[in-house]
């Protein structure tokens, strides 16, 4: 596969929040998938199954990789698991230091056991919206989906604020 643009939602709600967004930032490189822009910051209210837990901080990621969609995902659950994210045994939306989600990955429509493109929550979720359109207001889904016609169209009672700005990503 030649690299591909995809786009990574990052989320943390333990310890130095920021700090293991960042971590996320510097590990990706490692397994294969460059970071080339991030989003600003924001402080989200939880959200699923368990909603009394500390506030997550959220960002997204435009990246490009040659990986696939599987290759890319086992990428991103060991980012998790090299920054100390137990998967056995957790809580699903419980709490945890770090969490790495495909969004999107190119035009690619794909659909596995383990993984869904585009993510269920990239048109769902305003946590997710709202960084993600930051990276590019035009984004379409692969079935012509505007994101931004989402967005507006969205509940606004998800509490998603400005928290600080984008990360810091590796120099070309």
């Amino acid at each position: 596969m030649a690299d591909v643009v995809g786009y990574l939602g990052l989320g943390s709600n333990i310890g130095d929040r920021r700090g293991n967004l960042q971590a996320a930032i510097d590990l990706l490189p490692a397994y294969g998938v460059a970071v080339v822009a991030s989003s600003s910051t924001y402080d989200t209210d939880p959200v699923g199954e368990v909603l009394d837990q500390d506030d997550f901080l959220n960002a997204c990621i435009r990246v490009t990789t040659a990986l696939e969609p599987d290759a890319l995902l086992d990428a991103c659950k060991a980012v998790e698991r090299d920054l100390g994210r137990q998967l056995e045994g957790a809580i699903r939306h419980g709490p945890r230091p770090i969490d790495v989600d495909v969004l999107l990955l190119g035009d690619v429509e794909y659909r596995s056991d383990r993984l869904t493109l585009p993510h269920a929550q990239a048109s769902s979720r305003r946590f997710v919206l709202v960084p993600l359109l930051e990276l590019d207001l035009d984004l379409t889904l692969p079935d012509g989906t505007v994101l931004r016609d989402v967005l507006a169209a969205l509940p606004t009672d998800e509490g998603v604020r400005a928290a600080g700005p984008p990360l810091s990503v590796p120099s070309g």
